[in-house]
């Protein structure tokens, strides 16, 4: 799933020595900017520490006898020196650190997904325009939604389309962001996607363009219902969000559904920005790290919403959309419609490692404003109804139905 970061910088000085580099970085000293609440706290780590004898500390001797028997061994013996690439060697050592964690949202990036992640959260990237999400117990990605007229829908994807291979690697088994790293990349340049539909494979080839996410869709649909879909959130949506309102206003809406549906989240900053457009006061959400400590957000804007609210959620609606969502049910501002959502309620850090990687860390979990955790739960909605295709009429939309008909009562 696609996580809410906030954004936060390590400043590590880095060692030119493959193994004290890759291995041993913590020996180095660490200065940490951590911005909270427009306040940089400034900490000095000295990690000397990690480094231990052969039995104790993180990176101990056994484990650097360990690997340097392993370079020794793929120096001499391994077919192909040609093609060994130190960068990946050292990539790949970080990435199995972290991932050792074992925790689906705690991972390292090298340079390429580094860029692609921060394109991500911009909204403005060289890509083929499809939205993507992985379900974290099958591992498997799919595309959840084809963007109009742009690379992916000309190149035939549909939604549904389970990600195979990526330029004829498998990428099975491969956490979200490394795919979509692998998926994005210079524009004008060709990427060629193996995907999955209904058990048979499907190769298409997409030339990336520049993409500014369409995030936000809206109309003002009939008996002046005001309609909006949003589809992530990111930087760019807080705008798009507040257009969307601004006009369906100046149309005359006299009801509102935003439709979270199969939304994966993204910033936390953006999604506070835009309940507080809806919420004239009180607790937005409130995040708490390891120790307790944290910050809660309030609303800050006297913009309350004048009109009945209808939120469409379900279960692929997760991270930010279950902040929007949850706020909505908390201060009782609307009804909630659909299905329980994914119930993601736990926060990422980003750590900029100033080499042009990056680490995402789990460092907190979030509170909808009753003070409640809906990790591995969900919100639940207040009319229960779930999707129904009719393959006779393949736009036909029972939610989005139940919802007009909750609005109009």
């Amino acid at each position: 799933m696609e996580q809410f970061e906030q954004k936060e910088h390590i400043k590590q000085k880095q060692k030119n020595n493959f193994w004290k580099g890759a291995l041993c970085g913590a020996l180095a000293m660490l200065v940490i900017s951590l911005i909270v609440g427009g306040t940089i706290l400034l900490f000095s780590l000295m990690n000397w520490s990690l480094i231990g004898s052969d039995d104790d500390g993180l990176v101990t001797n056994k484990t650097l006898r360990k690997l340097v028997a392993i370079q020794q061994l793929i120096d001499k013996y391994y077919l192909y020196p040609d093609e060994v690439n130190e960068q990946n060697l050292q990539d790949y050592l970080v990435k199995g650190y972290v991932g050792g964690l074992q925790e689906p949202y705690s991972v390292y990036y090298d340079e390429a997904e580094t860029t692609a992640l921060f394109e991500s959260t911009s909204g403005t990237f060289g890509g083929i325009g499809v939205a993507i999400m992985q379900d974290t117990s099958s591992g498997l990605v799919t595309f959840t939604k084809i963007y109009k007229d742009c690379p992916g829908e000309k190149a035939g994807f549909k939604e549904g389309d389970i990600v195979y291979k990526v330029n004829g690697a498998d990428v099975t088994g491969q956490d979200l962001d490394t795919i979509v790293s692998q998926i994005r990349g210079e524009l004008g340049t060709e990427v060629e996607i193996t995907v999955i539909r209904d058990g048979e494979e499907y190769t298409g080839k997409a030339t990336r363009a520049l993409i500014e996410n369409d995030t936000v869709e809206y109309e003002l649909k009939k008996d002046d219902v005001g309609y909006i879909q949003v589809t992530g959130f990111e930087d760019v949506t807080t705008k798009q969000f507040e257009e969307a309102l601004d006009d369906l206003n100046r149309q005359g809406m006299r009801g509102l559904i935003v439709d979270l549906r199969s939304n994966p989240g993204g910033n936390l900053t953006t999604v506070v920005k835009m309940v507080d457009m809806i919420l004239s006061e009180g607790t937005i959400v409130s995040i708490k790290d390891k120790n307790g400590k944290g910050e809660v957000y309030t609303a800050k804007k006297d913009n309350k919403l004048n009109v009945p609210l209808v939120v469409l959620i379900n279960g692929y609606s997760a991270s930010a959309s279950e902040i929007f969502a949850g706020a909505v049910k908390d201060h009782e501002l609307g009804t909630l419609v659909g299905t329980t959502t994914y119930g993601k309620g736990i926060v990422q850090n980003i750590f900029d490692l100033q080499d042009g990687t990056c680490l995402k860390l789990t460092s907190s979990e979030y509170f909808t404003p009753n003070g409640t955790n809906i990790h591995g739960v969900g919100v639940a909605p207040d009319v229960e109804i779930e999707y129904e295709y009719d393959e006779n009429n393949p736009e036909k939309d029972n939610q989005l139905e139940k919802a007009i008909e909750v609005l109009k009562q």
